[in-house]
């Protein structure tokens, strides 16, 4: 590969780079302010620049539009924007960069009508002067380029201009004209919908969501009080009464075995120096020592066999609360403080199960054993002792404020670590292709060094009660071998118990350390705790009532329900303006409806309040009459199949991703889907066929074959309501015609709700609704609707505008 007569080979990975600019369908944007994305690679841009940027993409509007402009904070991977308003951003973020390379990716893939053909206006002047390479399924897209190359199996099958290659009437001009039969061949977007998660106007971003969105994105430490986090904790370790009796009494039995070890150990030495038999002692001890390790071991396996079987049940109790929070407080939270609170966060827990409860019940019983064994020398020698066990009891308590702080923050910075280091990996791509690799490490070290900085105040608090426990200890043999030297002067008693009395002295101390250390790391562990109870303690979007369940529509009807949305308006959170304002809409049986609009008009949230991810605020959505909320999660999501453009693959095969829609399918049944999807050659050809790993948010397939994986799992699901999100729009020329014809088929006798802003790829609908800010302003039929010439009449305009251009 050469650029110019330079070998690619011959140049650093930072000129390679420095030598282009890449915008593609599947948008990448950080955690951060729209200024912090736009400037994304290039550190000395200044305002003007990117304000130029923004309004050469169309941006500048919507952005500024935003509560704090500019510097507004627009969530993880964007999920406050609308899918447009995202792929504006990621234009002018190729503008600002300036490249004499240019690489589009189906860069106009998730931009409106209203704004393709200023954007594309734009493009035009970048790619003035510039070597550009576009990657397109949508061929009406590159008509106009100067040579198109039409690749095969790897190989180039057909290269020219669009005039001779359609001379040549080959392959090129047999995927013209299948695209001309679907709808793609009019240059129109493919606009692409807001994915599952994400809000879809700038009008959703108030300030309150803004300050919200910036202080919930990390989980904090220090929401809850020491009582309510140890009741919690307390209410896990209810359920396991027995173990840590058992438990218990080990560790008693143990700290004892070693006490006895220290006292055999005393006696042996003093009948060596006394000249009198020793074997007796010597027997005693190594059968005590033999005992104490038993017990230790005994004690330690059944802690921390309780401490994981519980850790088990805390995550489990996590993924089924995350379930019932899903999607909404994913939107409000980073994936990676969610990942490092499944992991980390949890596994601390595990320390005051294994190394807390039973500590704490046997600093307690033993001291008090200690100092009535002291009593039966002298009551002295006891109450000398008691204050300074009391003391180290209370060190924990004494220093808890300024541990509590320093191990908060600690713990927000380790999320905030950990959120940052698997958003830099998810965005990888994109920091190699804008050279930003070098800023995003400089603030992931900021990041260790600021965690760092915790760590160590953390330390050295905790080491400072760590160096007072120890000196207290001490101290406390030499007060009592003070106190009892002259009770042996005055013949209370014998000169041979001192040792026995200093030894009694320390091992009254030695649960009591036990539980002074643990409270440093308790102060950790009770952080991560209360992360934790943030999220069990987090009201669910959706409620499910007491009834649910109960109403169903018969099987009959739900053969082809009627959907109605009744006075529907809605807005995220709660608060701000309305995403949806009194919507009535009624699809009746079997019928085919068509949502359009603008980027940010309310598609999607109509489809997200139908899948039942959100509730309305006001109004209902009926399924033959009955209400979705009386249907109950469980029962009504069975009935609904979405294909989304935004499709999600789980790192497995593709039978487990599939199976996902139906578990109990059969491998016909499975086949048939894929064969119904235009699967069934990629699978034919994959050596493990239906077990091939498809990766990580299948990233080993291309797009178009995890669409088609979406629309599979469609197939499968066989359900009554269909929602159809941009579902075609992933997929090459090839496939597109053979597709459109499966997905003609799933939609017969079924209730369906297609959102597109391909306008041709929906003509035939049965009613077409156009959005514009939250509330249908039109619908009807194609006919009916250009017959008024109104908003579709002027959609359909711009799309055509675009074409002529």
């Amino acid at each position: 590969i050469h650029i110019g007569d330079t070998d690619i080979q011959a140049l650093s990975l930072e000129q390679l780079r420095s030598q282009f600019a890449v915008v593609s369908q599947d948008t990448y944007l950080f955690h951060g302010s729209v200024r912090d994305n736009l400037s994304l690679g290039s550190e000395n841009v200044t305002d003007q620049q990117i304000v130029a940027a923004a309004k050469a993409a169309n941006a500048d509007e919507f952005i500024s539009a935003l509560p704090q402009g500019y510097d507004s904070m627009i969530g993880e991977r964007g999920v406050r924007l609308s899918g447009g308003q995202r792929q504006r951003i990621a234009i002018a973020r190729a503008l600002l960069r300036d490249a004499p390379i240019l690489i589009l990716d189906e860069a106009l893939s998730s931009v409106d009508a209203k704004n393709e053909a200023q954007i594309q206006s734009a493009l035009d002047k970048l790619m003035q002067g510039r070597t550009t390479l576009i990657l397109a399924h949508r061929l009406a897209s590159i008509i106009g380029c100067d040579n198109i190359i039409l690749l095969d199996a790897g190989r180039v099958a057909e290269s020219g201009s669009h005039n001779q290659l359609l001379a040549k009437q080959g392959m090129y001009a047999q995927l013209m004209a299948s695209q001309v039969n679907t709808g793609q061949g009019q240059l129109q977007p493919t606009l692409s919908p807001s994915v599952v998660l994400e809000q879809e106007s700038p009008r959703n971003i108030n300030s309150s969501h803004e300050e919200e969105l910036e202080s919930v994105s990390v989980l904090q430490g220090d929401k809850h009080s020491w009582y309510q986090v140890l009741a919690m904790l307390l209410s896990y370790a209810a359920n396991w009464k027995g173990r840590l009796v058992l438990t218990f009494c080990f560790g008693v039995s143990r700290v004892f075995a070693f006490i006895a070890v220290s006292i055999l150990s005393a006696l042996a030495a003093v009948a060596v120096k006394n000249g009198t038999d020793y074997s007796q002692w010597i027997e005693w001890l190594i059968v005590t020592a033999v005992a104490a390790a038993v017990l230790h071991w005994l004690e330690s396996w059944l802690a921390h066999d309780m401490a994981f079987r519980m850790l088990s049940e805390m995550r489990m109790s996590l993924f089924r609360q995350l379930e019932r929070l899903a999607p909404a407080f994913m939107v409000r939270h980073r994936s990676g403080d969610l990942i490092n609170l499944a992991t980390h966060d949890v596994e601390m827990v595990e320390y005051f199960f294994a190394h807390t409860i039973a500590p704490v019940f046997v600093a307690v019983f033993v001291p008090c054993s200690v100092l009535l064994l002291l009593g039966s020398f002298s009551w002295t020698l006891s109450l000398a002792l008691l204050p300074l066990i009391l003391l180290v009891f209370l060190m924990p308590v004494l220093f808890r404020k300024r541990i509590d702080i320093v191990a908060g923050k600690a713990r927000v910075l380790l999320a905030t670590l950990s959120a940052h280091t698997v958003e830099s990996l998810q965005g990888l791509s994109e920091l190699l292709n804008y050279q930003a690799t070098d800023s995003r490490r400089r603030q992931f070290v900021d990041l260790i060094e600021q965690h760092k900085v915790q760590r160590m105040a953390f330390f050295k608090v905790s080491t400072g009660q760590s160096v007072l426990v120890e000196f207290i200890t001490l101290s406390s043999a030499l007060l009592l071998l003070l106190l009892a030297t002259p009770m042996v002067s005055n013949g209370s008693f014998d000169a041979a118990y001192l040792p026995l009395i200093a030894l009694a002295a320390v091992a009254a101390f030695l649960p009591v350390i036990e539980v002074a250390d643990v409270g440093r790391q308790l102060s950790e562990t009770l952080a991560a705790t209360s992360r934790l109870m943030q999220v069990e303690e987090a009201v669910p979007a959706v409620q499910e009532r007491n009834n649910t369940g109960l109403h169903m529509p018969t099987k009959q009807s739900l053969a082809s329900p009627k959907v109605e949305f009744c006075d529907l308006s809605f807005c995220y959170d709660g608060q701000g303006d309305n995403a949806l304002c009194n919507v009535n809409l009624l699809l009746e049986p079997g019928s085919k409806v068509a949502l359009v609009g603008s980027s940010g008009a309310g598609k999607s949230t109509l489809a997200h309040l139908l899948m039942r991810f959100w509730d309305p605020q006001q109004g209902s959505i009926l399924i033959d009459g009955i209400d979705i909320r009386e249907m109950g999660l469980d029962n009504f999501r069975q009935y609904v199949a979405i294909v989304t453009q935004d499709t999600y693959l789980f790192n497995d095969s593709v039978r487990e991703n599939l199976l996902m829609a139906k578990p109990n399918a059969s491998d016909e049944q499975l086949l048939q889907a894929i064969d119904s999807a235009e699967l069934s050659d990629f699978i034919a050809r994959q050596p493990d066929g239906l077990d091939t790993i498809v990766g990580e948010r299948g990233f080993a397939l291309s797009g178009g074959q995890r669409q088609r994986l979406s629309i599979a799992r469609a197939f499968l699901r066989d359900a009554p309501i269909l929602i159809l999100d941009e579902a075609t729009s992933h997929l090459d020329a090839l496939s597109e015609a053979a597709v459109h014809r499966a997905l003609q088929q799933l939609m017969q006798h079924r209730t369906t709700l297609v959102i597109a802003h391909r306008l041709a790829s929906i003509e035939d609908a049965d009613k077409i609704v156009v959005l514009e800010q939250g509330q249908i302003v039109e619908q009807g039929s194609h006919n009916q609707l250009l017959s008024v010439n109104g908003s579709y009449a002027q959609l359909l305009k711009y799309q055509r505008t675009v074409q002529a251009a």
